[in-house]
Parts: C-alpha cells; structure tokens; sequence
C-alpha cells in the first residue's frame, strides 16, 4: 500500500529534466541529496513532449525520471502537463486559444494560453489527466497530483458568451429575474432573449479606454468574475476526477499564483475540492514581511486551518520585474520557515536547476548555471534541507489557534473595485492588509474566514469594506454580536446585495440596526488630502487626535455611542468612530480610513476587553506564531531585522529544536535568526 501522507515538511520544488540532456539527470541525484530534497514536481509544462499529436502518447522519459527519483529517495508532485496545450492543437483546433477582452484571438504562445470553456482542451485534459492517473498510480514515487498551473486567465471567446448563458440561466432561471439583479432599466439594457446577451469586454461595457474590469454595468460583470472562476473550475475537476477514477485516494491540488490573493479566482470556492491547498509566492527584497503572512494565513483560513503546501518561491533572485536583486544571506531561510510557521507543510521553490533559455533563466534554482553545490544559495538550501530533515514529522498536521478572525470575500473584493464608488484609491486588499497589520505588529494570531464560516468561535470579527451584503450575512452577524462577539467593520460597508444592487433605507441598509448609525453622505479624499480624528472617549492609551483620509463619512448615531469625531471639514464635530452595545457584543463602525497607529491602538484595546493577549512582547521586526499538536506547541521566533533583538520566552524551559540547545527568559535574537521552541500546551 503506497502512503499519501507527507512523512515530514516536504522539501523541494519544481524540476524540469527534459529541458537538459540526460548526462546531467545523475548528478541532478547527487545534488538533490546534498541539498536534503525529497520532493520534485515533473511534468507541468510538458504536454507537447508527452503528445506530439492527436493520437499519439509518449511517457518514456517521464517513466525514466519517476524511477530515478524515487531510486534516489525523491517523491513525486507529478503535473498534469495542462498549463501548455501543445502547437498542433491550436493549429488544428483554434477553439482552445483564448480571446482577449479587446476581441483579439491569441496566435499560439507563451502559457496560460487555453480558453476554459473550450470542448477540445477540456477534451484533451482529460485524456491527459486520466493516462497519467492509470499509467503511475501504482508508481512508489508518486504522493501528490498537480493539476494544470497557475490557472485563472479570462478569456472572452464565443465559447465562453455561449457557456456564460448558460451560467446566467441556472443561476438566475428566468430573464426576468435577471433583468431585475442587472438593473438592465438603465441605459434601455433590457433582455429578452438570452441570445442577446454578450460577454462584459472592452467591446461591451468596458470603461476607460476598454478595460474590461472598469464597467457601466457592474451586476454584469461581477457574475462574469464569477462565472469564470467557475469555468476554470470545472475544468480542474475534469482532471481531479479524472485522476479519482484511478487513484481513489489521491491527493490532487493546484497551485494559487499572485502572491497568494490571485484575484480572478474565488479560493474559498475552490477550497472544498482541493485536497490540500497550494500557492506560490515571489515577494521582493522590500516586500514587508506582514504582506507575506497574510497571505499565508489565508490559504490556511481557506481549508477552514488546515495546513497548506508552499508550492513556489525563489531560492534568491526573481527575474520579472525592472530591478532584480538577489535575496540577502539568510532571508531564503527565514521566509521559508515564515511559511511554516503560519501552517505550510511543505517548503518548495522554482526552480531545482536554472533554465538555460527562454524567459526564466535568470530566474532563481537550487542548482545555478555553474552546476554544482559550491554557490552561496545552494549551501543555505542544503541548511535548509539538513534542518527540515532533522525536524521530521513534529510539525506535520499541527494547527494554528486564534480568538481573532478576518472575514475575507472575493465577491466583495471584485464589487467594491469595478468602478463606481468614491475613489478608485480604495482598494479592498489595501483596507484588509492594514487591518492585518495593526494585528500582527503587535503579535496577535489571526485567522481569515468567509461568510459560511462559524464566527462563534471567535471573540472578534474584522470586517473591512463589507460592501456587500449576501443573503442571510447580516442576521448571522446580529446573531454574533448579540451572543456576545465583537464585529469591526468600517466606511463603504452594508451598501449593495450580492448582485450589486443598493439596498434603498439609508446606508448601511442591512447593517443598520446592528451598527445603530445611519450613514447620510460619503465624502472622499484627494490622496494629498487629510482630515483628523478626535477621541471624545478615551480608549486606554487611545486618545488625542490622530490624522485620517481616503473617506469620511457624515454619520448619524441611532443608538451607537460616539468614540471620536472628525476634526475638520463641513462635518467637523460628527461621528468618526461609533460603538454599539448590542446584546452581549459590540458592533463598532470606523467612518474613515485612521492612520496606522490609531488603528494598533483602538484594536488592542478591543483586544484586552475580550482577555486577548498578544503571543509576546518584543520588537515589531520580530515575528511569533505558534502552531499546535497533541498537546505540544510549537514557537516560531524570527528575527526579520538586520540588528540584534530580544525576547523573553517565558519562565519554564523549552527545547529549540533547530539548534537542539534549551532556553528560558530573556535571549538574543542575532540578525535573521530563526527558532522554533517546543514546550507543552499551557507552559508559561
């Protein structure tokens, strides 16, 4: 019986043997042992290897590598080859290129080329798919599947305005109701036929010099977003089915690029039919770490925490953008151990060995163009190795705990930005990013949730620019807050349905009686512009005036109490932060965008109401989590600064499992350094 279940935190990545000659394949193994890797993801990009034309199928080469690798203790990601669909199909299938949202047929080329909604690449994906599954699934070196790469391109061929109608009629069932969810009134858009309907592009309703994502009508292309994601969907399970049919209990996923928050697909939709989540992620040298961490913290909050797989990084440089510095000595290590510490399972990068053309072979790998283990980078992935092997199986499995939670909506992110609000500054990440990190600078674990998710075991629910509000959201958080939980959420909140409709009866509609305001006007701000917020109400150390932009609100209290006004402007004097005690809870509204150390000081105050305490005191540069498991906790201290810090651990002693050495009370932090310190749940 072959085990799909990872024995360690899996270390590896991406390897791509058939762009080099098999004179190098064995010292490739001799590499990979040194360097302590034992997990290698084949076959992503090589459909036209394994099929030069329609009927026939060659996998020698893949057969040759499989036994290799596990004959040298390397396990097996194995791809789908999907994310390439090869040049005799689109030669003789055009159907499967994809369309521009200018109306521009793409030639073949590049990746990322396929239409989702094509017959012949869906066809041919499965095919591929389901060979792979019944030739390997026996295979000893095969533990997990990876389907396609990256997936979420848009595409706006005639397939897709065919397959979007059909979407539209189950979704909507007549087209009356879909007159009325689109407000086709305005502008004469009426329907009445569904043949009328064409996709929301730079041809239709498009704004600003074509872009598809600025839109007249933003009920349209809202349901296009998600009709997308759908579509590619579909087509993931078209191979993970596929793969089932075989391999039964196969652990199939694909990989999230954009950093972990690719915005075109809906993750937490996706998640029920990922075995384990996966994403990639490219941050530059200035990246903050907290960008990093949320993301992280995300893809575990997607499996509702389940651990995810780190499925890509750069062991050091990164070859897109205009300046592409290397990363420094010992940060390849720490961000690796950031993700581990925030629930990966899995450390892996593209690329093994560096590409020698094409468009990334300037790109980062384990093994450089020089070829051998006596580079900088290879010395610290080999550290990186030895240490991930030393710690085995501790970590596996083993979960993070938070009485904070971040409700995070993709359908709210693409409403909120397709145009027709009070600034195009406003950007839905940007507002939960700052909310992120007025929690995480003071070190507070946090979870993220979606809106079927339970809040009750939370003490605290963020909820930046809740702009929309879904069927049956504002009575589960009345429902909340009365049991006694406290709700954040801020401006531009409580104001459409979930097709992008307003809820007439004064903003935040909805939201209205449990927030106890009604919100009169919204007033945005020229990015050179500010105005103040004044505490009426001291809050702890939260008092005075603190600055404040992008958006006031004119806000009138209707049951909440005032905390602070605004300091300036016709509104000067008004609510700018308000208060309501509903039943057991309290369900605050921030009118403004606050500067970022309001924002730390208001949160932790909300924090300490509840018995909420930070997991230590030190240095903002140095990050802690801790992940549980059996009784046994495990303390992620690292140090991102370039200076040396302190911290204090606690009174009883603890083993630090990387060094194997025991520490208690205050120690120093040198620069970069990471520690991970095993105690007992409950120690002090």
């Amino acid at each position: 019986m072959i085990s799909r279940k990872f024995p360690k935190v899996m270390y590896g990545g991406d390897y791509n043997p058939e762009q080099f000659p098999k004179e190098i394949w064995d010292e490739d193994m001799r590499l990979f042992q040194l360097a302590g890797i034992d997990i290698a993801t084949l076959n992503v990009f090589s459909w036209s290897l394994n099929q030069p034309d329609e009927a026939t199928y060659r996998f020698e080469w893949l057969d040759e590598m499989m036994d290799k690798l596990h004959a040298n203790g390397v396990s097996v990601c194995l791809g789908t080859s999907t994310a390439a669909h090869p040049a005799w199909m689109a030669r003789k299938y055009p159907d499967v290129l994809t369309v521009t949202a200018d109306g521009k047929r793409r030639k073949y080329g590049r990746r990322h080329n396929s239409c989702p909604n094509s017959p012949t690449f869906r066809h041919y994906a499965k095919l591929m798919a389901g060979k792979l599954a019944e030739r390997y699934r026996d295979h000893p070196a095969l533990l997990l599947w990876h389907v396609n790469n990256e997936i979420g391109i848009r595409c706006y061929c005639e397939h897709c305005e065919k397959a979007f109608r059909v979407w539209l009629k189950r979704r909507y069932g007549t087209l009356e109701q879909l007159n009325q969810a689109w407000y086709t009134r305005f502008w004469g858009h009426t329907f009445y036929d569904w043949e009328e309907i064409v996709l929301p592009s730079g041809l239709s309703e498009g704004l600003s010099g074509g872009n598809a994502d600025q839109t007249a009508f933003q009920g349209i292309t809202l349901d296009f977003f998600r009709f997308n994601s759908d579509s590619w969907l579909e087509c993931y399970l078209i191979e993970y089915n596929a793969i089932k049919e075989f391999i039964p209990d196969a652990i199939v996923t694909t990989n999230f690029q954009g950093n972990g928050t690719y915005k075109p697909l809906d993750y937490f939709k996706w998640a029920p039919h990922l075995d384990i989540a996966a994403l990639d992620i490219y941050p530059e040298n200035h990246t903050p770490e907290s960008y990093m961490a949320m993301r992280y913290d995300l893809m575990r909050g997607i499996k509702d925490g389940a651990p995810f797989m780190l499925m890509e990084q750069s062991p050091g440089v990164i070859n897109w953008k205009p300046v592409n510095p290397q990363k420094r000595p010992g940060v390849m290590r720490l961000r690796s151990y950031q993700a581990v510490a925030r629930g990966a399972d899995s450390v892996m990068f593209f690329q093994l060995r560096r590409s020698l053309g094409a468009y990334e072979k300037f790109h980062g790998a384990v093994i450089d163009h020089a070829g051998h283990e006596h580079t900088r980078v290879f010395k610290e992935c080999a550290q990186l190795g030895q240490e991930l092997r030393q710690l085995g199986s501790k970590l596996n499995d083993s979960r993070i705990k938070s009485r904070i939670a971040i409700l995070f909506d993709w359908d709210n992110w693409w409403a909120v930005e397709l145009g027709g609000g009070p600034s195009t500054h406003l950007k839905y990440l940007d507002q939960v990013q700052k909310y992120y990190d007025a929690l995480y600078d003071q070190h507070y674990q946090v979870d993220f949730i979606h809106v079927g998710s339970d809040f009750t075991q939370y003490d605290l629910v963020l909820a930046p620019l809740l702009y929309m509000i879904k069927p049956g959201l504002a009575s589960k958080l009345e429902q909340y807050v009365e049991s006694g939980g406290i709700l954040v959420t801020t401006f531009f909140s409580g104001i459409v349905n979930e097709t992008d409709l307003v809820t007439p009866g004064g903003y935040p509609c909805e939201l209205r009686p449990l927030l106890g305001i009604w919100v009169e006007e919204i007033d945005a701000l020229f990015p050179d512009q500010s105005n103040s917020v004044v505490m009426e109400q001291p809050l702890g150390s939260l008092e005075g005036t603190y600055s404040c932009g992008l958006v006031c609100e004119v806000v009138h209290p209707e049951g909440a109490d005032t905390i602070a006004v605004f300091g300036g402007d016709y509104y000067a004097g008004s609510p700018a932060l308000t208060r309501h005690r509903y039943g057991k809870g309290e369900a605050w509204y921030a009118a403004t965008d606050p500067c970022n150390e309001f924002m730390r000081q208001w949160l932790k105050q909300l924090c300490e109401s509840r018995g909420i305490v930070p997991l230590c005191e030190t240095e903002p540069e140095v990050e802690v989590t801790i992940r549980e498991k059996e009784g046994v906790q495990f303390t992620f201290v690292m140090n991102h600064s370039d200076g040396y810090s302190f911290i204090s651990v606690g009174e009883d002693d603890r083993k630090e499992l990387l060094s194997g050495s025991t520490v208690r009370g205050s120690i120093q932090l040198e620069p970069k350094q990471v520690m991970i310190l095993e105690m007992p749940v409950g120690a002090r």
